[in-house]
């Protein structure tokens, strides 16, 4: 099972991950994490972070190209994902999944049609697996910015980086991504800042949730 935990930065993705994985395992499922952009293995995700980095030029200016190596990283890690997609009481935690692609670009672009480009590339073209469920952290773009901001001036490793940065960016980014979630985009959607709700819905899929 793949549940992919979806927001803008700032917005809780990784504390709330870790509270579900927590609460997956102690109701006695195997709970794993796998965080995108993959920056530590793929040579496209690091690629990317050095366009957002101002070190690759003009890269950045292209919504689509950016969009396009975010992909690339994903279909780095389709046999990965493949090995979750359909099990039963196994279960994959994504920090960001497709989603994300479709949310900043769409909202860079200012096209909602992109977020059907981004479908047909990923879901179609190079064919990563549909997740069970994706999870909105419906935290306000206001709140989300103060904690990116406090977590770069506490930590040195976590510099912001262009659309981090770009506060324009983040409440279209908002937007899109309840956009996406009314619209039921790639199947179901939850949308909570709790991980009880996603427990009891994997739970209720599983093997785990029947007598």
């Amino acid at each position: 099972m793949i549940i992919a935990i979806e927001g803008i930065d700032g917005a809780g993705k990784n504390t709330l991950t870790g509270t579900l994985i927590h609460g997956l395992e102690a109701a006695g499922l195997q709970a794993d994490r796998l965080a995108f952009p993959r920056y530590a293995d793929s040579i496209h995700a690091q690629l990317a972070a050095d366009a957002l980095h101002g070190k690759m030029g003009d890269l950045t200016d292209s919504a689509h190209a950016m969009a396009t190596l975010f992909a690339l990283d994903r279909y780095g890690a389709k046999a990965e994902l493949e090995a979750y997609s359909g099990s039963g009481d196994r279960v994959l935690i994504l920090d960001r999944y497709v989603a994300s692609n479709a949310a900043y670009t769409s909202a860079r672009t200012g096209n909602a049609s992109d977020r059907q480009w981004v479908y047909d590339l990923e879901f179609g073209r190079f064919g990563v697996p549909l997740p069970d469920a994706q999870v909105l952290v419906d935290t306000s773009p206001a709140i989300a910015r103060d904690r990116a901001q406090r977590r770069e001036e506490n930590d040195a490793s976590r510099t912001r980086d262009r659309y981090e940065r770009d506060a324009a960016l983040q409440d279209a980014t908002f937007a899109a991504y309840r956009d996406l979630a009314r619209d039921l985009w790639a199947g179901r959607w939850i949308t909570t800042m709790d991980a009880q709700p996603i427990i009891e819905f994997v739970l209720k899929m599983t093997s785990k949730g029947h007598p």
